[in-house]
């Protein structure tokens, strides 16, 4: 009885046409132009951000000074990948996430990469949150998510896999890509290279190009997420409502993120495909 009850809740919160179904409803087709205006910080305040992530700011930046952007990125990205052990995906409030995520209690690539955004607003660097489907869409690939930070140093965007601990850059090159410019070296076949910030985390290069490198794969970038409204809904109704309807019910009152996606024709190519 127990394995059936868990496979119930499996298809509640995780069957792949539900994946589809939200693709369907929030994603919408934008021009890069139009895409490259949207930022987490817009809609999210440094002063909103729950106060764990101050402490815990305080806590990975205590005694570095003067940093830059970029380092002070790093230097962020590299204690949350150290002191974050992963696990299943959690779904819950970005304080209540973060809490568990510390104490070894899980935590996948959509976990961090939404606690990375609110560590970005804390330090005033702006950040966004982007996702990888498959075009058309494929139960076997269930997406990745990852972010994108605007670097000062480089006078540009940069993405950056927490999770993965990576970045991409042309070959030759010790400029980091932008998610755009990723995806259309991978268009044009301009060899691309990644590489870890973190030494002591083993690249999977399987893994890296399955996510990042196949013909087959888009980005799309999460827009208009409130991480105020998310945590008060999620917190307030998360012990007996499944997660997938308080997002929906936030989708109905016109709260919802939504997707954009930087390319042309999306409703012929946003199809299920088993």
């Amino acid at each position: 009885m127990l394995k059936v009850g868990k496979k119930i809740i499996w298809l509640v919160k995780r069957h792949p046409y539900l994946y589809y179904t939200r693709f369907k409803l929030l994603s919408k087709e934008a021009s890069q132009n139009e895409a490259i205006t949207h930022t987490y910080n817009l809609i999210n305040k440094k002063q909103h951000i729950p106060k764990s992530f101050h402490i815990v700011n305080a806590i990975i930046l205590k005694g570095k000074v003067q940093m830059n952007t970029f380092n002070k990125v790093l230097e962020i990205a590299k204690w949350l990948r150290l002191n974050i052990k992963g696990g299943s995906g959690l779904s819950l409030s970005s304080e209540k996430a973060l809490e568990k995520m510390l104490a070894g209690e899980g935590g996948v690539c959509s976990d961090i990469s939404q606690v990375f955004n609110n560590f970005c607003v804390v330090n005033d660097i702006k950040v966004r949150e982007w996702g990888i489907t498959s075009l058309p869409f494929n139960r076997t690939f269930g997406g990745h998510a990852f972010n994108e930070f605007y670097s000062e140093k480089f006078d540009k965007w940069v993405l950056i896999d927490v999770s993965k601990t990576m970045m991409f850059f042309v070959k030759g090159s010790d400029i980091p890509l932008s998610v755009m410019e990723l995806f259309a070296c991978n268009k044009s076949g301009e060899e691309v290279i990644y590489k870890s910030f973190l030494e002591s985390n083993k690249v999977d290069d399987n893994l890296i190009s399955h996510y990042y490198l196949n013909g087959d794969r888009a980005p799309f970038l999460i827009c208009n997420y409130h991480n105020e409204t998310y945590d008060k809904y999620l917190d307030r109704y998360h012990t007996f409502l499944p997660v997938f309807v308080i997002h929906f019910w936030l989708f109905l009152i016109k709260k919802s993120y939504f997707y954009i996606f930087p390319i042309n024709n999306l409703q012929e190519e946003l199809v299920y495909q088993t």
